[in-house]
């Protein structure tokens, strides 16, 4: 029991610690300004969706393998 509360503080302490990791002003991006303006902001975001949509499709497909393997222990029992 100590030792989950000193894991959920260890995790409070550092998602505060993320917050103060803030501090610079919105207006400054000067990359992103950059990227916006030349349209390849859009690539970016693009390239993170296909990404995003690989893992997904990748953690789909264990799931049912993981699914069917357990139905085949499930059902030899």
């Amino acid at each position: 029991m100590i030792k989950i509360k000193a894991f959920l503080l260890l995790i409070a302490v550092l998602c505060t610690c993320n917050l103060f990791a803030q501090n610079a002003p919105a207006a400054n991006v000067e990359m992103a300004d950059g990227m916006m303006a030349s349209g390849k902001i859009y690539v970016v975001v693009g390239v993170v969706l296909i990404i995003l949509a690989g893992l997904l499709l990748y953690l789909v497909s264990i799931d049912r393998k993981v699914t069917k393997m357990e139905n085949e222990m499930n059902k030899d029992k």
